[in-house]
């Protein structure tokens, strides 16, 4: 018999979704991989009977606690450059600590701790990566809960910060699928301060909710001086390029605690059970 070792080894012979390279990089192919990262995270969150999220949102470059002892030790040597450095780090670290606090309360006091009927609600959930995601998927860990990472392929490969719930730990390489996952379970949403990406995700929020086009979830911003500063809501305003009742989509707090109090009046739902 002849031998088919070409036929057999050719990439056409084998079964598409063993080609990766077919399914990776055919540009018409771009519909499948929606369909697969969508239905992935879909999935895997139905097994941990995950219903509803709460989000956290925030710099990724906020620094730990370690992160800043470890600046500071550095600053020692009496170098003005790192003394500042250190020093800007310390104030941007108290969101950590108020985004880790924040995911441990919501944790044990909105239901992730205490399935009802099975399901688990205001899970906290990430982007999955350093900083404010991080310190939110931290806190949760700490509290014992399932805790979720949307994390995302980037030209500098963000790794996944190590207190997300490894089952629930996932990468995209769509931003819009990675954002509609953030969204379609999210029933509250917290943003410490943050950059670029911060806003936009937040601002996504904001028109999604302004224009109808998604359910009116309540949001919260954590930093009264930094939100204050940032963003002149005031001048928005007095343009006209907003109106009164936008104003009102949002909450500015400064602590963990007025956050969670913030979205229970804002009419978060806490599990009867609790």
């Amino acid at each position: 018999m002849p031998d088919a070792t070409r036929q057999k080894t050719s990439p056409s012979y084998l079964l598409p979704a063993e080609d990766t390279d077919f399914m990776l990089n055919r540009r018409e192919l771009r519909g499948l991989r929606f369909a697969l990262e969508y239905s992935k995270a879909d999935l895997l969150l139905r097994d941990w009977h995950v219903r509803s999220t709460i989000i956290c949102f925030g710099s990724a470059r906020t620094p730990s606690p370690e992160q800043v002892e470890a600046l500071r030790a550095t600053a020692r040597n009496g170098d003005p450059a790192a003394e500042a450095a250190a020093t800007r780090a310390e104030k941007l670290s108290r969101f950590y600590q108020e985004a880790r606090a924040f995911g441990r309360l919501v944790s044990e006091r909105g239901g992730a701790l205490a399935p009802v009927d099975g399901w688990r609600d205001n899970v906290i959930a990430t982007g999955g990566g350093p900083g404010i995601m991080e310190a939110a998927n931290r806190g949760a860990m700490e509290a014992g809960a399932p805790t979720i990472g949307f994390n995302i392929t980037l030209q500098h490969e963000q790794e996944p910060n190590a207190y997300s719930t490894p089952e629930l730990t996932f990468r995209f390489h769509y931003f819009a699928m990675r954002k509609m996952h953030l969204a379609m379970r999210a029933k509250a949403l917290a943003v410490f301060p943050g950059g670029f990406g911060t806003m936009d995700e937040l601002f996504e929020i904001l028109t999604l909710e302004q224009t109808g086009k998604a359910k009116a979830s309540p949001v919260v911003l954590v930093g009264k001086d930094y939100w204050s500063r940032v963003i002149n809501f005031d001048v928005m305003l007095e343009y006209g390029v907003i109106s009164p009742a936008d104003i009102n989509l949002f909450d500015i707090v400064d602590t963990a605690e007025e956050a969670w109090q913030a979205l229970l009046r804002r009419g978060v739902q806490v599990p009867a059970a609790l």
